[in-house]
């Protein structure tokens, strides 16, 4: 079942993180069972940002967050994540 992860971020630094966002995306696009990914910044809160990505299943999620690239790419970007409910199955209630 697809499933996607959205992550938010809180940062002083917005052009930094935004920066190391693009190498994580760049890492988490190789994976296995990546579909789609995208980073933004809230259009009214500058230091408030997401990343927003899509896989072909939670086991695919979780693989890709274990992989060594991944969580060097990731280590500058996490530490800024709001804690909170981040993976979401797509259950289709909006279609």
């Amino acid at each position: 079942m697809p499933v996607f992860a959205l992550t938010r971020f809180r940062t002083d630094d917005p052009a930094a993180l935004r920066a190391d966002a693009a190498l994580l995306l760049t890492a988490l696009r190789q994976r296995p069972g990546f579909l789609t990914g995208e980073y933004g910044t809230a259009a009214d809160d500058p230091g408030l940002s997401a990343l927003l990505t899509t896989w072909d299943g939670v086991g695919s999620y979780r693989r890709a967050l274990s992989a060594h690239e991944v969580k060097v790419a990731g280590a500058p970007v996490w530490l800024h994540a709001v804690d909170e409910p981040g993976v979401y199955l797509d259950d289709g209630a909006a279609e």
